[in-house]
């Protein structure tokens, strides 16, 4: 199955508390750091709730 990266590019401060469990359940913790994750629809929903402090490369 394909996979996407998905990279951290804006700070988390002033983020919603449903943002920042978006965030920890992706595994991003920290700035600039980029995780793996298959492509399937529960990951793309994580990911559009949070599209604004994210960036995907596919």
């Amino acid at each position: 199955m394909a996979t996407i990266k998905i990279k951290q590019v804006k700070s988390r401060i002033g983020a919603s508390k449903v943002e920042t469990r978006t965030l920890d359940a992706l595994g991003l913790k920290k700035m600039n750091k980029v995780v793996e994750h298959e492509d399937n629809p529960a990951i793309r929903g994580m990911v559009r709730r949070v599209h604004h402090l994210v960036r995907v490369e596919e």
